[in-house]
């Protein structure tokens, strides 16, 4: 057995080996309309030459979109009879965005995709893979992903890998990951990838109501990124676990534990980034570098956010996992001052321990401020978003510094989603900070982020309850016309338009 293992693993390494000499005589083909694109096709045609994987393989733009209304948590609170401060101070929630009867999933992904090529000055055949990361689920068999397809239709390319890729929160990073392995593969042809996370969070009335959102983001993955996928350190956790599912196809409405899904997501973050730390302190040891990894050597931290409470109880939470890991941390002066009397917790047994949470959340309440919270912008103005969640405070991070300040920042990132899966990974931001690097390109083109959200429709309580309720009845209605008006969506945005007496959905664009 042993040594039909070895002879197996033997032959695996001759065929890789013949692969890497087959490389260069692979065609990296790009159309004449691809190579004039506004990115760069050297990284490209260096391959062509080189024997070398594709360089720097990551996020080379991203576009958000969310609906064009929204309600204000205050106000929610006054509607639903709550205690004041119970949407706003304890989950750390400004405003909710939610979708219009004119809006679905592929509505949603529709616009995102639509922008990212066109801000982006991109033909439709220099893309090779789209793949979709989504878990609003309104047709059992067709993808989302052929949805897209009528975007690529005038260009004529079909050729284009990837379907939809779902489970809970996390469809999106899978879809990342698939699309930067395919770049980095035997089979990359040479075009770019575009991974697509959208959703539309809704909730029964309750108090799971104001932690919904809407919205989606599109990525386009490429090499020669100005953010790069650190390669072999992403931490990655999965088990079987029922704390938040939609077993009800007949319904938007997921079954919620709260509880069990907000102890699950500490567990996940626990156990990812620990095997993290473990594989970028290996690689660290091999060029002589022997020094533990804790939060501080990320510039900047970004979270799955479900509500924004629980992203800053999170860095709390790594923090204690540092401490518990330090061989002799000093409690009597700096980061640590006064935690000695959690010193011997176990991890295991903190989960629902309120004295841990709130001195781990006071002693990092700097590093949140400076690492995680001006990654909160979408997440605190339009809720949570699912697939797009992390994302989106990738974006709003992106919105709010300058490339001369990000230059060469290490941002991590920890994706959950519920059942569960979740993955740590980091990202690593160019050096490259001139006027018109990639890196610049990319922030610019997020400048707006803010404008967009301030442009949008404030909607009192009443009429967003009336349009949940709207949604509820008409969900997976055949012969149906949505009704309401158009006018508030924002300009270049896709609406469904009808379905059919066969539940074939029809989508119109509104004019820029």
């Amino acid at each position: 057995m042993f040594r039909l293992f070895s002879q197996t693993r033997r032959c695996l390494q001759v065929k890789r080996a013949l692969k890497r000499q087959e490389w260069p005589l692979r065609p990296a083909h790009l159309t004449a309309a691809a190579q004039q694109a506004s990115f760069s096709t050297a990284s490209v045609e260096h391959l062509s030459r080189s024997d070398s994987w594709p360089k720097d393989v990551g996020i080379l733009a991203l576009e958000v979109y969310f609906p064009s209304q929204y309600v204000e948590q205050v106000e929610l609170e006054k509607y639903d009879g709550v205690e004041a401060g119970k949407y706003t101070l304890g989950l750390g929630q400004k405003q909710m965005g939610f979708c219009s009867a004119h809006e679905d999933i592929n509505s949603l992904c529709l616009t995102v995709v639509q922008r990212l090529v066109e801000r982006s000055r991109l033909s439709w055949d220099s893309i090779g893979r789209l793949e979709v990361g989504t878990e609003t689920i309104i047709d059992k068999s067709k993808a989302v992903k052929t949805v897209l397809m009528q975007l690529f239709q005038d260009s004529g390319n079909t050729d284009v890998e990837g379907i939809d890729t779902t489970n809970a929160c996390y469809g999106g990073t899978a879809s990342l990951f698939n699309s930067a392995d395919w770049v980095e593969s035997s089979s990359w042809d040479g075009r770019y990838a575009v991974v697509v996370c959208g959703d539309i969070a809704v909730y029964a009335t309750g108090n799971a109501r104001p932690t919904g959102g809407a919205g989606a983001v599109a990525m386009l993955v490429g090499p020669e990124a100005p953010l790069v996928l650190e390669r072999g350190v992403r931490g990655t956790h999965m088990e079987h676990v029922y704390d938040f599912y939609k077993p009800d196809l007949a319904s938007e409405y997921p079954m919620v534990d709260g509880q069990l899904s907000i102890q699950c997501y500490f567990r996940a973050l626990d156990q990812c980034y620990s095997i993290y730390r473990k594989k970028i302190q290996s690689q660290w040891q091999k060029v002589g570098v022997d020094k533990p990894f804790t939060l501080e050597d990320f510039q900047f931290m970004i979270f799955h956010t479900p509500f924004c409470k629980l992203v800053q109880k999170s860095v709390g939470r790594m923090m204690l996992n540092d401490f518990l890991a330090a061989p002799n941390p000093d409690t009597q002066s700096g980061l640590y001052k006064g935690l000695q009397a959690f010193r011997g917790v176990k991890l295991e047994d903190t989960y629902s321990d309120k004295d841990v949470e709130k001195a781990f959340q006071k002693a990092s309440l700097e590093m949140f401020s400076q690492k995680t919270k001006p990654s909160l912008l979408l997440s605190s103005r339009n809720g949570n978003m699912y697939t797009p969640s992390m994302y989106g405070c990738l974006a709003s991070l992106l919105a709010q510094y300058s490339a001369q300040q990000l230059a060469g920042s290490r941002i991590g990132a920890f994706s959950y989603g519920s059942g569960l899966a979740a993955s740590l990974f980091s990202m690593r931001v160019s050096q490259d900070a001139a006027p018109g690097s990639p890196l610049d390109k990319l922030l610019s083109s997020l400048s707006d982020l803010q404008t967009r959200l301030d442009a949008r429709k404030q909607v009192p309580p009443e009429e967003f309850a009336e349009i949940m309720k709207q949604r509820e009845e008409t969900h997976h209605l055949v012969n149906h016309t949505p009704q309401g008006s158009k006018d508030d969506l924002f300009p270049g945005t896709w609406y469904l338009e009808r379905v059919d007496d066969k539940h074939r959905r029809q989508y119109a664009r509104r004019p820029l």
